[in-house]
């Protein structure tokens, strides 16, 4: 069987990769509704001397080199497949962690308010992250595809970089945009923020993430090139026996 039929048909079964991507997927979201602040030594335009985000950017910054990794070993649909999954299991997580914060507690219980703070993410932020993942992980995988079916299997540093680089800015708009100005005006829950404090964020987001896909680059080749190299020689063993 050639290595582009292999690819098309992605693996038998549930692996160790699609349960670990799709957990990923779920926890990240668990650390969204915390905005983190780091200083700069530098001031940047729009930014400042300041970087804003969100608790789970860097969790979820690396699900794409994950979702890269399994698009160039498997094909498109088993990422895609991956991707729809860990957005539908985020629905059961907000839904069970929404349960537990409107149950009674019992005296021994820690503080509920307390435990809704912690883990009851603000609907607004909830709405973002889930939209800007969808919309933005099925886009990292189209183009990452596209990019492929004109290189083959050479240059996998321009399509992991490309598909990771285009995809975190629409994440970070979306998510953003939905999360601190759109919700928030709609339901009237919350704040709208200013505009500046809004391309603040975004920027913030978006120099981290797109730090990360410079830099997992390296490990994407890595982890493939291992895989790679385990299915050639489970392939090797079936064929001399």
């Amino acid at each position: 069987m050639s290595h582009s039929q292999s690819q098309s048909r992605g693996p038998s079964g549930p692996t160790v990769a699609q349960v670990a991507l799709i957990g990923l997927f779920v926890t990240a979201q668990l650390t969204a509704s915390k905005v983190l602040a780091f200083s700069l030594p530098v001031s940047l335009p729009i930014a400042g001397a300041e970087l804003a985000l969100p608790g789970a950017a860097v969790a979820y910054a690396l699900t794409f080199l994950a979702s890269d990794c399994y698009a160039e070993l498997y094909g498109r649909r088993a990422p895609q497949v991956v991707v729809n999954v860990g957005f539908a299991m985020n629905f059961v997580v907000l839904a069970l962690v929404w349960s537990t914060i409107a149950a009674p507690a019992a005296g021994s219980s820690i503080d509920p308010g307390t435990f809704a703070d912690v883990l009851g993410a603000s609907t607004n932020i909830v709405l973002g992250s889930l939209l800007a993942y969808v919309v933005s992980q099925n886009w990292d995988v189209i183009v990452f595809h596209r990019i492929r079916d004109y290189t083959g299997r050479e240059k996998l540093w321009l399509r992991n970089i490309a598909s990771t680089a285009s995809s975190q800015a629409i994440d970070t708009v979306i998510f953003v945009t939905v999360g601190f100005a759109v919700a928030p005006a709609v339901l009237g829950v919350g704040a709208v923020l200013p505009v500046e404090a809004l391309l603040a964020l975004m920027v913030g987001q978006y120099l981290l993430k797109l730090a990360i896909a410079v830099l997992d680059t390296p490990i994407v080749y890595a982890v493939v090139s291992f895989v790679r190299a385990r299915e050639e020689d489970a392939a090797d063993e079936t064929t001399v026996a």
